[in-house]
């Protein structure tokens, strides 16, 4: 009786301890690179640490990021494993950079929206925290912050500042296979912008964000989200505000006809019009766009004069948009899990 006992405790004692040691030596095998502008880290620029990442790696490598600012555009390719950018704060941690769509290249060609980001993300599993990305290229036209096209891609306490086109959602925009998913989260983030400063083809969760319209603001988001993709882009429990005029800005426009765009429990201030949306001059994407709002408040959230084909989502609707489920994918991935 003792001994079989025994042998359960110590059954159960191994089986504690492999747990820990496994936990240890993933801790352990996360790889971390340091860059500093005053040389004082491995590297001192950003993309000088994305290159020492070996390709294919099995383990996550974490840049941290000292307080600065760093002018350069950086490219995370495919072919990097997991990759974690960590900046010291999101106010004295910044990636920024001047590039914009109209800008010629040395050929004399316009580099066109997609090479005017700072930041390009085309390798699944990166997470960034603490961290400001900027296009300070001002009011002029198309500029991006951050290009993603990624699958499971997290940001957490970041900054994007722009103002046309800040962030691009990529996913599979000009793609033909329009199948591969590009998954998205953002949490305690704060976005600005003019027009279409969130759009795109992926799928995106905004949680606990700040969406802010700058002045001579107009559109908010202009989902092209593909025809047999369930989740465009979901605000939950975001604020939408800015210093834009009282009833200047759209909720939406749809890129493409199947743009799917919804704000669940958002306070919404008033630079939004009363109507919500626009169809962008194409009435027949009346009938493909999913827009809709569940429990919005504030001086913006008035949904009696909503264009008629948006949507107030019922209560058995709203079930099916919550952050797992939107996100989980056929890999059932937890994003709150991948968070540091």
């Amino acid at each position: 009786m003792k001994t079989s006992l025994f042998l359960k405790n110590n059954h159960l004692f191994l089986i504690v301890l492999v747990a820990l040691f496994s936990l240890l030596s993933f801790k352990t095998n996360d790889r971390t690179i340091i860059v500093s502008k005053d040389g004082k880290g491995n590297f001192t620029t950003i993309q000088q640490a994305v290159d020492a990442i070996e390709n294919g790696s099995s383990v996550r490598t974490k840049i941290f990021i000292k307080a600065g600012i760093y002018k350069e555009k950086i490219i995370i390719p495919e072919t990097k494993g997991a990759v974690f950018l960590e900046g010291e704060n999101p106010e004295k941690t910044m990636i920024t950079y001047d590039d914009f769509a109209s800008k010629k290249n040395a050929e004399g060609k316009e580099i066109g929206t997609t090479g005017s980001s700072t930041v390009f993300i085309y390798s699944n599993d990166f997470t960034a925290k603490n961290i400001s990305f900027e296009n300070s290229s001002g009011k002029v036209g198309q500029a991006v912050a951050v290009l993603t096209s990624g699958d499971r891609i997290a940001f957490e306490n970041c900054r994007f500042l722009g103002n046309q086109d800040t962030l691009y959602l990529k996913g599979v925009q000009d793609m033909q296979d329009k199948t591969k998913p590009s998954r998205n989260y953002f949490r305690n983030c704060y976005i600005e912008g003019t027009t279409d400063y969130i759009f795109g083809a992926g799928t995106a969760v905004f949680e606990n964000c700040i969406i802010y319209s700058k002045e001579t603001a107009s559109y908010i988001t202009a989902a092209s989200t593909p025809k047999d993709h369930e989740f465009g882009f979901i605000f939950i429990n975001s604020k939408i505000t800015g210093n834009a005029k009282d009833h200047s800005v759209y909720l939406g426009r749809p890129w493409r006809p199947f743009a799917k765009t919804i704000y669940i429990d958002c306070e919404i201030n008033s630079t939004i019009k009363p109507e919500g949306w626009h169809n962008w001059n194409k009435p027949d994407a009346e009938k493909t766009t999913f827009y809709a709002e569940s429990n919005s408040r504030g001086a913006g959230a008035d949904n009696s004069q909503r264009v008629p084909w948006s949507h107030q989502l019922s209560k058995e609707e709203r079930k099916k948009y919550t952050t797992v489920n939107i996100l989980k994918g056929k890999d059932n991935w937890n994003v709150k899990k991948s968070l540091p």
